[in-house]
């Protein structure tokens, strides 16, 4: 089924009926094929997310009951794969109002921890009844691990590299000497006769000291579409907050601003933190964080937001401006997640460009190298 990224395999006349079957789910659907074994039970899980075709509607048939629900999420995950499972569940809450059901200690217990569910939970943070929360932040640290393990010690290694190259030194020791840096700055001290360059100046590595070289600051937007990126972004903040050679601030906004860099040793402390959904109000975001800055030439400030503005465009345009001028390194992520292209605004992202600050989405695994260049100050690896 290509909407839900089922593929169900197999060649010939009767893999591609089953196959359509699987697709059109009804048996009007004129394959002529009639499910059996294992693949009625699939059947049935499909239909009552997706419905028939036969009479050219689609209706789920989930209902409210959690039971049921439950019993669903169990041959969900007994008959697909687990990305296949993820995009079912995701579906089901957006189709059938599911959500609600979310708020039960047993309904989260059946379900598949993913970036999407994390960021329905934190939708739903304030609604959450007591019996639930912990059963839920169970659910998060379990995927806040899992995003932990995947991209923390690339992190670590990529922005040690950044850190220990922005401090040159001209007495390197043997192992720190950048050595296309020292050829190129001995070139006129080639030899022909002997045909090499001898290095009257060495340019090297300088290593990152334990005290703190530079500061970022993170400026993420909680309205509702950008629930991934929160995601995305506290586990970021977590593994930056651990680095002694970085001051990490953490700074969340809707159309307020809550400052949550003292629980950034938790990330699940911190997306517990943030309210995701209401207004947007990015100008008095940057106006919080340009008032923090006490070394611009060594801080780098990372907006995180889609840039629907809410606030004053004409200021938050100017902040951005004042920063740069001031020597702040200014990055624009219009999403930091997995999800392709974002939805965003259009006229502020080219506003942004204009001022030297591109404005673009993200990947998580790309964000390590775009930190590492805005630390070095130069040129970002723009997808």
């Amino acid at each position: 089924m290509s909407g839900t990224g089922i593929s169900v395999g197999g060649d010939g006349v009767e893999a591609r009926l089953r196959r359509w079957r699987m697709v059109l789910g009804g048996d009007g659907d004129g394959t002529g094929w009639v499910p059996g074994g294992r693949d009625v039970g699939m059947d049935a899980a499909l239909s009552a997310l997706y419905g028939g075709a036969g009479s050219g509607e689609r209706s789920g048939g989930l209902g409210g009951s959690a039971p049921h629900v439950a019993r669903w999420l169990g041959d969900i995950r007994t008959y697909f794969p687990s990305s296949v499972v993820q995009v079912m569940q995701r579906d089901a809450i957006e189709r059938l109002g599911l959500a609600s059901l979310l708020l039960e200690p047993e309904m989260l217990e059946a379900v598949e921890p993913d970036v999407h569910l994390v960021g329905t939970l934190l939708s739903l943070n304030k609604a959450m009844p007591e019996t639930t929360r912990e059963t839920a932040r169970a659910v998060v640290r379990k995927v806040v691990e899992q995003l932990e393990k995947r991209l923390a010690s690339r992190t670590r290694a990529t922005l040690t590299g950044a850190l220990d190259r922005s401090a040159r030194t001209s007495r390197p020791r043997h192992a720190d000497i950048d050595w296309d840096r020292t050829i190129r700055a001995n070139l006129k001290n080639y030899l022909p006769e002997y045909k090499t360059v001898v290095p009257e100046r060495l340019v090297g590595y300088g290593r990152a000291a334990q005290a703190v070289k530079k500061e970022v600051v993170l400026c993420i937007d909680q309205s509702g579409s950008m629930a991934a990126s929160v995601v995305h972004a506290s586990v970021f903040g977590a593994v930056l907050a651990s680095m002694r050679s970085i001051a990490t601030r953490l700074v969340v906004f809707d159309t307020a601003v809550v400052d949550l860099t003292d629980q950034l040793d938790d990330p699940v402390d911190v997306l517990f933190g943030t309210q995701l959904g209401g207004g947007t109000d990015i100008n008095r975001a940057l106006a919080y964080c340009q008032s923090r800055i006490t070394r611009p030439a060594d801080t780098v400030v990372v907006l995180i937001s889609d840039l629907y503005e809410g606030g004053i465009r004409n200021e938050m345009l100017g902040r951005v401006a004042a920063m740069k001028a001031s020597g702040v390194e200014f990055v624009a992520l219009l999403a930091l997640s997995d999800e392709g292209a974002p939805a965003y605004d259009r006229e502020h992202a080219a506003a942004l460009a204009a001022l030297g600050a591109p404005a673009f989405a993200c990947t998580p695994d790309l964000f390590p190298e775009v930190m590492a260049a805005a630390l070095e100050k130069r040129p970002l690896p723009i997808p």
